[in-house]
């Protein structure tokens, strides 16, 4: 007889684990606090989703600066369409959270207002995109912090890097509101900072401003007159399409309203507004500043740190030096910034991958949360694959930025084309239509034009790089859903081949309930023909043998479900409901149905705790889960990675108190489906 499972073993069970002390306790997801306590007000939403956009001030004008070349007058009309950029992105966006209030980043614009096909394209894109922006933050944050050190510090700067990595993503795994408190001096240091220096760079020069201005003018006459428009277009719009990087931060917000505080439309509309006015005012302004400084590449340092070496180096107080201290000060603020930036690849990036995976077109396990209320597998994703990013360009900015910015660019463009469409379609409904549409169809030319450019310029350097991982990546979660699509479709199969049967069996009386006599517990995930099978297997090859069954089953919540309590009560009753469907079919067989169900996002040790409870009231109980077997060999690999396996992960784990968990494959996917054969796992 299994041993019965002693309150002892249940607390030992529940004894914090090395996870718990360095990532944080489990969070519960009845208490109705939670939902409060995860979510962030517009100004820690600028810090947490804004500071992409915002840092990026820190290498975007610098690169477009560089692209100039010796046409640095230029850089008057570049600080001008970058700032107006700045605002039509935004004020595009800000349309996109009125009409996405629950959340409407670019995969989920795209695919509802465009088709499926064109969000897989958006999210793909995002996803790399998201990526490249904890790889391309982190190493300018790097840049920018060693810009201050001697050279041979270079040498360690790479490991540095990599470190920062690996930090990330612990505070990440700890939750968002955690890991951007914890920023937040960063950001306010930053923020006041290069305000205060740039806008005395522009101040104390406010007066050479105007014949800067039309010497800007007459440069660009004479350079048209001497090499001709095309070539001076070119020049300029190859230098607009490098710093590409400094719009990037800007859909941030719409993909993140899930975790803004209600009301979410006004808190992200805000934050927007936060986003728009300060990066418009540093990146333009800090392009100025160069022009105005007369700036030049110095090596191992930024041309932010040139700039501010400029503006501050002599300054004093009361006669004491201080502009070595302010300058340097200012420099790790924007290293660190650089990886306060990184946050929004960490908060998005796993956002988006749970929307996909919910969709199907990447793994469930995606969209899976911690004890932590964290996706956490989707945070190890981003981390990893920006580690590897990182560890393959060496974490040299000049690389990266050619591969950063395409990706995004996609994402705008899909965004802005399908809300165009959205409003040509609402005409009829929506009296403010033309209005509308003007905002997004201006921010839709602006985003293709850009995309068509960093396209253009950036292919041939590098940037096909980013395409080719792009396709890839389109390519694997085509497979993902097909898989998906067959699986679905063989279980509802299933479930049809089944139900006959069972209505066209002859109907028992349920026995009452008898806690010493056999018992059936059956692991099932909601009402479906695999669930059906298998209390179909157990009926008819252990004939007579069991008076009780209990169907025990987890409803996971998943990221799709982290929004209020309302989801939460809402997934509640259909666990429960379809639990009973199962107990008023095993009455009609003859045994006496019991049911135990729970919630949590971690099923496993949900489905743990409920088992020895189970256990505990029924001393002569086995337990059974079903498992899908693809008869075909290149299915049944990529269903090992695509499907959880809890059922083999619980059984490991009963036969530590003396119980059995006895898996019953159930065969779909081939020409005919043998009838479910019982397999001693144990």
């Amino acid at each position: 007889m299994p041993a019965t499972p002693s309150r002892t073993d249940s607390d030992a069970s529940r004894r914090r684990t090395l996870s718990e002390i360095l990532i944080g306790p489990p969070r519960d997801v009845r208490d109705p606090r939670v939902f409060h306590n995860l979510s962030l007000v517009a100004f820690l939403a600028w810090v947490g989703l804004g500071s992409d956009g915002l840092s990026s001030s820190c290498y975007g004008p610098d690169e477009a600066f560089r692209a100039l070349g010796p046409h640095q007058y230029l850089a008057v009309f570049l600080a001008l369409m970058t700032a107006l950029t700045v605002f039509v992105v935004s004020a595009s966006y800000s349309q996109t959270i009125d009409l996405f209030p629950t959340g409407g980043g670019g995969y989920l614009v795209a695919t509802r207002l465009l088709g499926p096909y064109f969000g897989l394209i958006s999210g793909s894109a995002l996803i790399v995109d998201y990526v490249l922006t904890i790889s391309m933050s982190i190493a300018s944050g790097a840049d920018a912090i060693f810009s201050f050190l001697p050279l041979e510090w270079q040498l360690v700067k790479f490991w540095f890097v990599l470190a920062v990595v690996l930090l990330m993503i612990a505070m990440n795994l700890r939750g968002v509101k955690e890991s951007v408190l914890s920023l937040l001096p960063i950001f306010i240091a930053f923020v006041l900072m290069h305000a205060w220096l740039v806008g005395y760079a522009l101040l104390s020069r406010a007066f050479v401003f105007p014949h800067a201005f039309h010497g800007a003018v007459h440069e660009a006459r004479h350079a048209i007159d001497t090499l001709g428009f095309v070539a001076i277009a070119a020049i300029f719009f190859r230098a607009y399409s490098m710093g590409g990087g400094t719009y990037t931060g800007i859909e941030a917000v719409s993909n993140g309203l899930p975790i803004l505080r209600e009301p979410r439309t006004v808190t992200g509309k805000r934050t927007m507004i936060y986003m728009a006015f300060s990066l418009a005012f540093l990146a333009g302004g800090i392009l100025i500043g160069y022009l105005l400084e007369n700036v030049q590449p110095s090596a191992g340092e930024t041309l932010n740190a040139v700039l501010f070496n400029r503006v501050a180096s002599d300054w004093t107080f009361f006669g004491v030096p201080v502009g070595l201290e302010i300058i340097t000060f200012t420099l790790i603020t924007e290293g660190a910034l650089l990886f306060v930036a990184a946050q929004t690849g960490f908060i998005d990036g796993p956002r988006v991958l749970a929307t996909m995976a919910n969709d199907r077109w990447l793994p469930r396990r995606f969209s899976s949360l911690s004890a932590r209320l964290v996706t956490q597998d989707g945070v190890l994703a981003m981390g990893l694959a920006s580690f590897v990013i990182l560890i393959g360009t060496h974490a040299k900015v000049d690389i990266l930025v050619v591969l950063y910015a395409i990706n995004v660019f996609i994402t705008f463009t899909l965004s802005q084309l399908g809300m165009s469409v959205h409003w040509v379609r609402e005409h009829k409904s929506e009296p403010r239509w033309r209005r509308k549409l003007l905002v997004n169809g201006v921010g839709c030319i602006f985003t293709a034009t850009i995309l068509v450019l960093t396209i253009l310029f950036k292919f041939d350097q590098g940037g096909w790089v980013t395409i080719a991982i792009t396709l890839a990546l389109i390519t694997i979660c085509w497979a993902v859903r097909s898989h998906y699509r067959r699986a679905a479709e063989a279980v509802g199969g299933l479930e049809a081949a089944i139900l006959p049967k069972l209505y066209e069996a002859e109907k028992k009386a349920a026995p009452p309930l008898e806690l010493d006599a056999p018992t059936a517990a059956i692991l099932v995930s909601g009402y479906n023909g695999l669930g059906l099978a298998t209390l179909m297997s157990v009926s008819e090859l252990f004939r007579g043998e069991f008076h009780n069954v209990v169907f025990i089953g987890v409803g996971e919540i998943d990221s799709a479900l982290l929004k209020g309590p309302d989801e939460i009560h809402e997934l509640e009753n259909r666990l429960a409901a379809d639990l009973q469907e199962y107990c008023q079919i095993a009455g009609d067989m003859g045994m006496h149905p019991e049911l135990r169900s729970g919630l949590s996002p971690d099923v496993v040790a949900e489905l743990r705790r409920l088992c020895l409870e189970v256990a505990h009231e029924f001393p002569h109980v086995v337990f059974f889960a079903g498992k899908l077997i693809f008869s075909n060999e290149v299915e049944g690999f990529i269903g090992r990675f695509l499907h959880n396996h809890t059922s083999l992960e619980l059984q490991a784990w009963l036969q530590v108190y003396g119980l059995s968990l006895v898996i019953l494959p159930v065969r779909v996917g081939g020409a005919s489906s043998p009838r479910p054969l019982p397999s001693d796992a144990g």
